[in-house]
C-alpha cells in the first residue's frame, strides 16, 4: 500500500509534467517559421502601418513592372485631384495617341476610348485601375501635362519625393522601355502612400468590374473575388516582366502589403500572394506597443512652480512583433539628471528603449507632457541647494 510520501512524490512529479508540457505549448506557441518559398523573381511582404518587413527577396533588384507602373499614374492622377488641378468630373479629349487603336497598344490591355466619345477624369480613373487600359493611361497623361513625355516626368519627381530610389519611369503604361524599371521595395512604398494618402481614390482598387463603351471587363487582381480582406491593389504582365502584383489585405486592423514580381503566371501571382500574406497574418501582429502622450513616469524637476513633471513619448509607437512576443517587450526609461524648468511640452528629457530578447528594437526620446514654468528667485536659490546637497551625498 503507497505511503502518503510515496503519494504526494507522484502528484509532484505529475504536475511538473504537466508545466513542462504547458511550457512547451506556450514556446512552439512563440516560433515564427521560416517564410514559404515563393516562386518569383523579387518579393516583398510589409506592414502597412509599422513599415516592419516581413519577408523578402531580391527586393531591390530593378525590374520591369509591366503594368505595375499604373499604380503611380493614378497616384499622379490623385494628387492632382486634390490639389484642384484636375476634377472627377473632367471632360478628356481623347488624341489618336491615346486611341485604343493606336498600333503601340496592339495586344495589350485597353479601356477601349475612342476620339470624340465622351469620356471623363473618373472613368479614366477606373480605367487605369480596374481595365489596366493603356489607353487610358495616355489620355490621363496628357490632360494632366499635354504629353506623355512631361507627365513621365511627373511620374519621376513624385518617385523622387516618395524615395523611390529605384525607380524610373519612361511611360504612363508600363509597355517594354529599357530604362523603365522599379523594385519591389519601391512598389510597396508607393502602394502605402496610396493606401495612407487617398482612401478614397483607394476604394477603387477593390471594384471587380468596370465597364465602358458598352465592354464589361473584370479586375485582374483574383484574390478580390477569393479574400474578403483583400482590398487592392494591381497586377501587371508583359513577356519580360513576367506576372506581377500588388496587394494589400487588413484583417483585426492589420493590414500588409505584399509584392511579387516576375512569376510565370497568373495563378502563380495569386497563389505566391496568398501565400505571403497567410504567413504574416498568421504568425506576426502589429499594434500600438506604447501610447503617445501615456504617463511613463513623474521625475523630479528642479527650479520650477511644481516638484514633478509627467513625461512619455510624442507619439505612438506600432510594432510589429511575433505573435504571443508582445508580453516580452522590455521598457527601458533613462531620465536626464537633473531635469530643470522651464520646460515646454515636447522637450526633451531623457529616452525610452524598446528591447525584445535582448534586442534593441526602437529608442524613443522621452518628452515632457505638461510645461513646467520656472519658479521664482529665492525657490530656484533653495533648489541648487538641495540639487548640490543631493549630488553630495548621492541623493
Amino acid at each position: 500500500m503507497p505511503t502518503t510520501t510515496s503519494r504526494f512524490s507522484a502528484i509532484t512529479a505529475c504536475l511538473t509534467l504537466v508545466l513542462a508540457a504547458f511550457t512547451a505549448a506556450v514556446s512552439a506557441q512563440n516560433i515564427v517559421p521560416a517564410p514559404p518559398e515563393v516562386a518569383a523573381r523579387a518579393y516583398l511582404l510589409v506592414d502597412a502601418n509599422s513599415g516592419a518587413v516581413l519577408v523578402e527577396s531580391n527586393a531591390d533588384e530593378q525590374l520591369p513592372p509591366a503594368s505595375l507602373t499604373k499604380l503611380m499614374t493614378a497616384y499622379v492622377l490623385a494628387s492632382e485631384i486634390e490639389a484642384g488641378r484636375v476634377s472627377r468630373d473632367d471632360q478628356v479629349t481623347v488624341s489618336r495617341n491615346a486611341w485604343s487603336q493606336n498600333p503601340v497598344f496592339n495586344g495589350s490591355s485597353l479601356m477601349w476610348i475612342e476620339p470624340r466619345k465622351p469620356v471623363t477624369i473618373g472613368q479614366l480613373e477606373q480605367g487605369v485601375v480596374i481595365s489596366s487600359g493603356n489607353d487610358a493611361t495616355v489620355a490621363v497623361a496628357e490632360h494632366i501635362a499635354g504629353s506623355e513625355a512631361a507627365f513621365a516626368d511627373l511620374m519621376n519627381k513624385h518617385a523622387g519625393e516618395l524615395g523611390l530610389n529605384g525607380t524610373y519611369f519612361a511611360n504612363s503604361h508600363g509597355l517594354p522601355h529599357p530604362q523603365h524599371l522599379t523594385t519591389a521595395r519601391d512598389l510597396a512604398t508607393l502602394a502605402k502612400n496610396i493606401i495612407k494618402r487617398f482612401p478614397e481614390h483607394y476604394e477603387v482598387y477593390s471594384q471587380r468590374d468596370y465597364t465602358y463603351n458598352d465592354i464589361k471587363q473584370y479586375n485582374r487582381n483574383k484574390l478580390l473575388g477569393e479574400d474578403p480582406s483583400v482590398d487592392g491593389l494591381k497586377t501587371g504582365y508583359t513577356r519580360e516582366a513576367g506576372y506581377g502584383l500588388v496587394a494589400s489585405a487588413e484583417r483585426n486592423g492589420m493590414r500588409l502589403i505584399s509584392v511579387v514580381m516576375g512569376t510565370d503566371s497568373t495563378r502563380a501571382r495569386a497563389r505566391e500572394t496568398r501565400s505571403l500574406l497567410n504567413y504574416g497574418f498568421r504568425f506576426y501582429e502589429t499594434d500600438v506597443m506604447v501610447a503617445g502622450a501615456e504617463e511613463l513616469e513623474k521625475p523630479r524637476i528642479w527650479k520650477g512652480v511644481t516638484d514633478y513633471v509627467p513625461v512619455g513619448i510624442a507619439e505612438d509607437v506600432v510594432m510589429t512583433l511575433p505573435r504571443g512576443k508582445r508580453s516580452n517587450l522590455v521598457r527601458e526609461l533613462v531620465l536626464m539628471d537633473p531635469i530643470s524648468a522651464p520646460l515646454a511640452v515636447g522637450d526633451a528629457v531623457g529616452e525610452l528603449t524598446l528591447t525584445l530578447d535582448g534586442e534593441v528594437l526602437q529608442q524613443i526620446p522621452l518628452v515632457a507632457l505638461e510645461p513646467v514654468e520656472a519658479a521664482g528667485f529665492f525657490a530656484r536659490i533653495w533648489d541648487m541647494i538641495l540639487m548640490w546637497l543631493a549630488q553630495l551625498f548621492g541623493g
